[in-house]
């Protein structure tokens, strides 16, 4: 058995038959189930369940494809520390980050980095925080900037800032104004309308719950930027974390929020036991020594 029988193996696992392994691995249907067959006979056992449309794994079928996976990581991850090896610090750094970051990454993140690694290029990938963490999961990117809460299942994951979370107004707003301060109670947020992000939901309604706290959700959002836009409109208070709030216009007030359990990390996040390129390590590696 070598390397390229595992991963045609692996491969029909993962797409379920074998006509769609074939497309993937850009080959005829027929060579790839002889190699199937021909794996088995080599192994004397039987790897998978005949007379199915979608593949069935038996036992050692299972036990192969759990090793196997295992193997692939290991060779491959070997490829590309000899590839680094070769190249030095340099290349291709690609980040999938949550949109609400995009000036802390260059301003805070990279730069220093930059600074250290002049070869050093980047791909940014956005999107919100669990279509980052998918994108680490598929390897599209070698890390993640995000914003708790997340499942952190099968990622390694440093804090990079804590943060509150701020009350947003339209400045001309008489029905939300909180007069001229920096910083408001929870308590002031008492019977108000609030529009927040969904992902906050659970967060924002249990602080509010546990202090009883009775404001309204307004509007329910699936982005920040839809909840700033409805408090520059005058119809809610906008909750949201503190740095989102950097680039906006001159028509809103911004309050800190001022309780401890009603704040939002954001982390650096990467794959458990998947190797990363020598630019990913050299990045980690600044981070946990902060010097960013």
């Amino acid at each position: 058995m070598d390397i390229k029988q595992l991963i045609n193996f692996i491969t029909i696992v993962e797409e379920g038959n074998i006509t769609k392994a074939a497309q993937k691995l850009h080959m005829s249907q027929p060579p790839l189930s002889n190699q199937l067959k021909a794996l088995e006979e080599e192994l004397g056992v039987k790897l998978v369940e005949r007379g199915s449309r979608k593949i069935k794994l038996t036992d050692v079928g299972n036990l192969l494809y759990k090793r196997g996976k295992d193997i692939v990581n290991v060779f491959e991850s070997t490829l590309n520390e000899v590839e680094d090896f070769k190249s030095g610090i340099e290349g291709i750094l690609k980040i999938g980050a949550v949109s609400t970051c995009n000036q802390f990454i260059p301003d805070e993140l990279i730069s220093p980095y930059a600074e250290q690694y002049p070869k050093m290029r980047f791909e940014l990938y956005e999107g919100n925080t669990y279509e980052v963490i998918d994108m680490i999961e598929r390897g599209m990117v070698d890390i993640g900037v995000v914003r708790t809460p997340f499942n952190g299942q099968n990622l390694c994951c440093m804090n990079l800032r804590t943060e509150p979370m701020v009350a947003v107004i339209n400045k001309n707003s008489d029905k939300f104004g909180f007069g001229l301060k920096q910083k408001i109670s929870l308590q002031e947020l008492d019977n108000k309308q609030i529009t927040i992000y969904r992902r906050y939901e659970k967060l924002i309604m249990e602080v509010l719950q546990n202090n009883n706290i009775k404001s309204n959700i307004y509007c329910l959002n699936d982005d920040s930027r839809t909840t700033i836009a409805w408090a520059q409109a005058g119809l809610a208070i906008g909750i949201v974390p503190k740095s989102i709030i950097n680039n906006l216009n001159s028509n809103v007030e911004i309050y800190e929020i001022e309780e401890d359990e009603l704040k939002t990390d954001i982390c650096v996040v990467w794959m458990e036991n998947k190797y990363l390129s020598k630019g990913a390590r050299h990045l980690l590696d600044m981070i946990s020594r902060k010097q960013f």
